[in-house]
């Protein structure tokens, strides 16, 4: 009976089954907003010197206990003069997940650092490679679960609830090191389209996540596929274009069957009300087989605003009424002023978002 309250626990936590501890990390909708979560070699793929990124998911209100989600990502350029126009961004990567009845959560906080080589001189096209590595924890608070000898049968066919139970739980957080790479491509096609192409590598060292000595349970790794494109469609209107695939492989790279897709068709407006820049973004997101999402941007000057919603299509469509989770971003990105140069604006790993 021990391992089916184990089973039970895990559901509990908001787990589909016990594979989903290894098989999934946490994600937002509006993906491209924070890049380390896709792939290191991203950092720092933006047009500026600086970025700060943060968001915030609250999911699944209609169902059960709210899962709530909060980002931050900070990437900072520097030149540094190995060859001309060479950049080093220093980036970190905070996350911290919490997830269901027992309050089960997750809490990243993970370094990058990633170098990117430029390969030509007249077009602003750039090779990064990029490494991220820090601390993990996940953990839960088992006071906040009901298992099945808490439950007492009444004569009159009603029931009530012990305040104890006989499970023990002897661990209830793991710590971990977790450590990825990546690789990215990015440049331009007539002075006018910028796009990118990368692969990153995510849980290169297996991490041990299991709660239960008896159970060892590992983080299989992840592989990465992402790809971004923006053009001009008018004077002041751009199309862009965001996709990622993910693929989990266990022992000697075997696949497992565990795959995500996730895409983005937006349309850019520059205002110019004023004087000042202003642009305002809209576009339909889509995860495969979860959810579609509206969304919907608003920058001024150095400050973008983002908000979208899933409108859930799984099989807990119908108990959701098709409503998945709000998403707030906020983001601030700039030239820092040492380095104001038109060579600078110009000649950088960057991206129109």
């Amino acid at each position: 009976m021990r391992r089916y309250y184990k089973l039970f626990f895990l559901l509990l936590t908001g787990c589909l089954s016990a594979s989903c501890v290894f098989s999934q990390d946490v994600g937002f909708s509006q993906f491209y907003d924070q890049p380390l979560l896709r792939n290191p070699a991203l950092a720092g793929i933006f047009t500026g010197d600086i970025r700060v990124t943060a968001s915030y998911r609250n999911q699944w209100q209609s169902v059960t206990v709210p899962y709530r989600t909060f980002g931050l990502s900070t990437e900072v350029k520097f030149p540094v003069n190995i060859t001309s126009d060479d950049n080093v961004t220093i980036g970190l990567q905070l996350l911290r997940d919490v997830a269901g009845t027992s309050q089960f959560n997750t809490t990243q906080i993970m370094p990058v650092i990633n170098y990117s080589l430029p390969l030509s001189r007249e077009r602003n096209s750039y090779l990064s490679l990029a490494f991220m590595g820090g601390s993990m924890q996940q953990r839960f608070d088992p006071t906040k679960l009901v298992f099945n000898d808490q439950f007492v049968a009444g004569s009159n066919g009603s029931f009530s609830v012990l305040p104890y139970t006989s499970q023990v739980f002897n661990n209830t957080s793991v710590n971990y090191f977790d450590l990825s790479t990546g690789l990215s491509y990015n440049g331009v096609i007539k002075e006018d389209i910028d796009y990118f192409i990368g692969a990153g590598l995510f849980h290169i060292t297996k991490p041990k996540v299991g709660f239960f000595e008896s159970n060892t349970i590992v983080l299989n790794r992840k592989f990465a596929l992402n790809a971004g494109l923006s053009l001009p469609t008018s004077e002041t209107d751009r199309f862009i274009f965001y996709a990622d695939y993910f693929k989990q492989f266990a022992e000697r790279f075997t696949p497992v069957k565990i795959s995500t897709l996730q895409v983005g068709a937006m349309l850019s407006r520059d205002l110019f009300v004023g004087g000042g820049e202003q642009t305002i973004t809209g576009g339909i997101l889509y995860r495969m087989n979860d959810a579609i999402i509206p969304v919907i941007q608003w920058q001024q000057s150095r400050f973008m605003i983002g908000i979208s919603y899933d409108v859930n299509i799984d099989k807990l469509a119908v108990a959701a009424q098709h409503r998945g989770g709000f998403e707030l971003v906020l983001s601030y990105r700039d030239f820092l002023n040492n380095r104001q140069s038109e060579r600078r604006q110009t000649m950088c790993p960057r991206f129109p978002m």
